[in-house]
């Protein structure tokens, strides 16, 4: 009987600060997570309290033009006839990533970075991992618990999730043009302005009723004083 081996979706891939290598991430919680080493197999917990989580999938590099996704620099490695360079040659990865990849930013993509790649470039293959992106990558890592990041900048730890919605929602705020806010702010203050003016009738009214008592004597006082000069 035959079993068919099911290999590990890219989307589960995290890579944890602190930590050699990758992992799968099983579970999140909300102070870290349940990660398989793709190394050694072995099944961990890791506190978010000590350690940062960055889905691979959500990662961006910087080139000359836009950034890229790091699925574009690996899927460029997996395409490149060239020879993997030995990691701890700074040279030889600058050399190696110029020919596969001459757009990166080597101004701000560093020799670590381009150590991680490599490293995680052989980690992917040999763990038999398609090299690929999901239709919503960010979505996909917001479920998990794990933010968008981009090579230089500290991802966001694990069990910190938010709804795509959510997201929407606080980007158009961010988005709101001035001429809304000033429109909203004259709104306002047209609403206070007409405060008063409907308080106005109601103490006319209060001064009429005040005022209807004594009228009301002087017109009964009137037909006495007539009676006097009879």
């Amino acid at each position: 009987m035959s079993h068919k081996i099911i290999s590990m979706e890219y989307n589960k891939v995290i890579a944890v600060t602190g930590l050699p290598g990758l992992y799968e991430l099983l579970s999140s919680k909300s102070d870290g997570a349940i990660v398989r080493s793709l190394d050694d197999k072995s099944t961990r917990f890791v506190s978010s309290r000590i350690h940062n989580f960055s889905h691979l999938e959500s990662i961006e590099i910087y080139t000359v033009r836009e950034n890229v996704n790091l699925v574009d620099v690996l899927k460029a490695m997996e395409e490149s006839s060239e020879k993997l360079p030995d990691d701890k040659d700074n040279g030889a990865l600058k050399a190696y990533f110029t020919k596969v990849y001459p757009d990166l930013d080597f101004g701000r993509v560093y020799s670590s970075d381009l150590k991680k790649m490599v490293k995680w470039f052989s980690v992917l293959k040999a763990n038999d991992i398609e090299i690929k992106l999901t239709e919503t990558p960010e979505e996909e890592a917001a479920e998990a618990g794990v933010e968008t990041a981009e090579v230089g900048k500290a991802p966001v730890k694990a069990g910190e999730k938010a709804s795509a919605k959510e997201k929407k929602e606080k980007a158009a705020a961010a988005e709101e043009t001035p001429a809304v806010k000033e429109k909203k702010t004259v709104k306002k203050e047209e609403e206070e302005e007409e405060k008063p003016k409907k308080a106005a009738p109601k103490k006319k009214a209060e001064k009429e009723e005040k005022a209807a008592p004594k009228k009301k004597e002087a017109a009964e006082e009137k037909p006495k004083k007539a009676a006097k000069k009879k």
